[in-house]
């Protein structure tokens, strides 16, 4: 990991410290995804065949999953394995229940009632990614609010094993949390597929999930087109950004910054400490954990893209967190809610050294569907409002319309809208 001082660097160089590493990539990646939207769009699920043989090496007989696979799925599975997953599921499920928007109603005057009433996206798109290590936890993570939600249709891609399967523990997780139906399909192909639908796959009105940069590229692309479909956020390669103290614990700083470091050679992790020596020890117990790792060689590619940055106070540390807006932040301080005041832009923030990201990734309750790149700036990470619309109804009186109708009229005239200040004079004169 690159070690730099904050304070002596200029506005390039602090450009540059905080820049993503698949960031550099953009150009490229922006042109691959395009050509495989357009083959997708073009030739439907026979792209999708010739697309899984290039990309995931594998020959799908069948697209969708059957029956039959998710029964072997459920069978296969280690019953420990089955009961934490069921246990992390309740546990999502409660925090999102208890933090789902509600219906409003509101008499604004005498006479005037304004609402909110919600309704569940009709269809929609979760992606699993499976790419080093299957992520049956995301399955969780999108499947619970979509089911609280209410939405009608709920699809799910995957990619498939070499095999032509799909993960046995995302599939069971897939079940539990009512998803419809499953497709064994990856990367930008499978964002194609659900955005713009093909034989086998139905067009969906709104899609969910991480994944490379390559996935985040497509539904960025999607997203932009009508005839696509919208998206819950950018949601790319993993990131961390850990404030800690002269106090707190190097092992655990150099663990939480692995836990994402493991993620992916495009993952990127940074600490900033305004103590020197915390930032030596953490520097070198990151290497005596990651040689012990089964995925050190990826957790090496992503520390190469990573740093280690001294800052003067906590107060600057802060700062520079809100300006890289990482995925997850975590705080190992003495004090870590005198901070939380000051943050304004995080994906989801972990509080002292007993609350390893880890245990938001899996069952905490919080969702670890998140904005990175810096979207944390203006996105929110999923929730059960991410899979509703809220739409408004007002119920006017006549009472309430000679309450709110000079209101109306004047804003109107003010405005030039002579038929938007008739609409209501008119009625205000049938009134008197």
């Amino acid at each position: 990991m690159k070690s730099l001082d904050w304070s002596a660097l200029d506005e390039a160089g602090r450009r540059q410290a905080l820049a993503r590493p698949a960031q550099s990539r953009a150009d490229e990646v922006r042109r691959g995804v395009e050509r495989i939207i357009a083959a997708v769009r073009h030739d439907g699920d026979t792209a999708l065949r010739e697309l899984s043989t290039k990309y995931d090496r594998c020959t799908l007989d069948a697209i969708e999953v059957s029956g039959a696979e998710f029964d072997a799925a459920e069978a296969a599975l280690d019953p420990e394995l089955k009961a934490a997953i069921r246990e992390a599921a309740a546990r999502i499920e409660l925090f999102h229940r208890a933090a789902a928007p509600r219906p409003v109603v509101v008499d604004t005057a005498p006479g005037v009632r304004v609402e909110r009433m919600l309704r569940p996206v009709s269809r929609v798109g979760l992606y699993v990614p499976a790419g080093s290590a299957p992520l049956p936890s995301t399955a969780l993570m999108l499947g619970v609010p979509a089911r609280i939600a209410g939405c009608r249709e709920v699809v799910l891609c995957s990619p498939a094993r070499a095999d032509g399967r799909c993960d046995a523990a995302v599939l069971y997780a897939a079940r539990l949390v009512g998803v419809h139906r499953v497709f064994k399909l990856g990367g930008a192909q499978a964002i194609a597929a659900m955005a713009y639908g093909t034989e086998s796959i139905p067009k969906c009105d709104k899609l969910f999930g991480p994944g490379n940069a390559w996935v985040t590229e497509a539904k960025l692309q999607v997203s932009s087109d009508p005839d696509g479909a919208a998206i819950d956020m950018p949601a790319g390669p993993s990131e961390i950004l850990v404030i800690a103290d002269a106090g707190a614990n190097p092992v655990f700083v150099a663990a939480d910054l692995l836990s994402q470091a493991e993620h992916g050679p495009d993952s990127q992790v940074i600490l900033l400490s305004n103590s020197a020596q915390l930032i030596e020890r953490v520097e070198r117990e990151v290497e005596r954990q990651c040689a012990a790792l089964p995925r050190a060689d990826i957790a090496r590619q992503a520390l190469a893209q990573s740093r280690l940055i001294a800052v003067d106070s906590l107060a600057q540390a802060v700062e520079v967190s809100n300006r890289y807006a990482p995925e997850h932040l975590i705080m190992q301080v003495a004090e870590p809610r005198a901070l939380l005041e000051g943050i304004d832009s995080a994906g989801s923030i972990f509080l002292g050294p007993w609350a390893p990201e880890s245990v938001g990734d899996y069952c905490s309750g919080s969702n670890h569907v998140l904005p990175t790149y810096g979207y944390a700036r203006s996105y929110s990470g999923v929730s059960v409002a991410s899979y509703q619309k809220q739409i408004s109804v007002q119920e006017v009186s006549a009472e309430g319309l000679r309450h709110i109708g000079p209101c109306t009229a004047t804003l109107a005239a003010a405005e030039q809208l002579e038929a938007h200040r008739r609409a209501v004079t008119l009625r205000l004169e049938a009134l008197a």
